[in-house]
């Protein structure tokens, strides 16, 4: 799979997306700055969310549109209230491509319904990214997907069943290109909620490129989802989590953080390597550190060898091992000093 001039999938470095969100707090300078801080730490892209308040509910604030859950990050605001305040202004998308373009990164969007798709394809973004809490709005579904570029699909809370009946929207609707993420739609998400395995599940049954949409702290999931055989990564980014101004900061990754999950999950990628046995090319000079067979008291010409005159030491340029049984009783043909490397030369015939 193919996105801009990324390629993604197993034989390739994970592809890392700085999900930028609301945290930009709706100044237009630090939605740059974050920019601009994602590709110093290595990041291969950036992602904004296309929506309005309007588009994404309606101006109640009152029973179900307020977030009552106290445990919530955002408890206290109705839901059209939190949009207001994450939004990200339609107008700052170009200049925000185009310094992520600059940078050379590659820069796309999660459009929230079809006027979204519509302004994104006037910006002619290379692919999509569909939410999680999006993924079973199939009118949405089908408009990305009838724009024939790639998807990325959060799996977020949707059952076998309903991710089943969207991947089959999005496929018949002109998809050619999907990328699903596992992902637990919970901010912060807990670890034992992010249940990795699933990476391998989605794979076999969709046949098509996984990756994880990480909403827990810190990086450990990230790095798993990659040893998983994860080829995306997309992580919440901020410039400082303490910032009361930035909606997702508690579950997002400061600068310093996401260079560092950049440079732990392509060392994870790189550790995986292939199914091999016996030394590398670089461990080849560590093979004489090895043990071996040594003469290990000075032995006289004819004596024989016993568990007092032949140890196995380190360095390992005598006989390997195991061979200690087959030189036990056999006799040295000559005088030999204690440090002495045995070799087949040494020895008489077995008696």
């Amino acid at each position: 799979m193919r996105i801009a001039q990324h390629s993604i999938g197993a034989a390739f470095a994970p592809f890392v997306i700085a999900e930028i969100s609301g945290n930009h707090g709706g100044d237009y300078n630090k939605a740059l700055a974050l920019i601009e801080a994602a590709a110093a730490a290595g990041c291969q892209a950036v992602k904004l969310q296309t929506y309005t308040a309007d588009t994404m509910t309606l101006p109640v604030h009152t029973g179900d549109f307020y977030i009552e859950n106290p445990d919530s990050l955002w408890h206290g605001q109705s839901l059209h209230q939190l949009y207001e305040q994450a939004m990200t202004p339609w107008e700052w998308h170009q200049p925000l491509f185009k310094r992520a373009q600059d940078l050379g990164m590659v820069a796309f969007s999660s459009p929230f319904d079809a006027s979204a798709v519509e302004f994104l394809e006037t910006l002619n973004v290379p692919c999509y990214k569909v939410a999680s809490f999006e993924n079973t709005d199939h009118a949405l579904l089908q408009a990305v997907a009838a724009t024939g570029k790639p998807i990325i699909m959060s799996t977020g809370m949707a059952s076998l069943t309903e991710l089943s009946e969207s991947v089959t929207v999005l496929r018949e609707a002109g998809c050619k290109d999907l990328l699903l993420l596992k992902c637990t739609s919970n901010y912060p998400a807990a670890p034992v909620d992010a249940n990795l395995k699933t990476i391998a599940h989605l794979r076999e049954l969709f046949g098509c490129e996984v990756g994880l949409s990480d909403h827990t702290r810190g990086f450990g999931a990230a790095v798993t989802a990659v040893a998983m055989g994860g080829s995306v990564i997309e992580k919440h980014f901020v410039l400082d989590r303490s910032d009361d101004k930035a909606v997702d900061a508690a579950f997002s990754l400061e600068p310093v953080e996401m260079k560092q999950l950049v440079a732990e999950i392509t060392a994870g990628w790189q550790s995986l390597g292939q199914v091999r046995y016996g030394p590398t090319d670089t461990e080849l000079p560590a093979r004489k550190h090895r043990r071996s067979l040594y003469i290990s008291a000075d032995v006289q010409a004819g004596e024989t060898l016993t568990e007092q005159n032949v140890r196995s030491v380190r360095p390992g340029l005598g006989l390997p091992c195991k061979y200690l049984p087959q030189v036990l009783g056999r006799k040295v043909t000559r005088a030999v000093t204690m440090g002495t490397a045995l070799s087949w030369d040494l020895l008489g015939e077995p008696e």
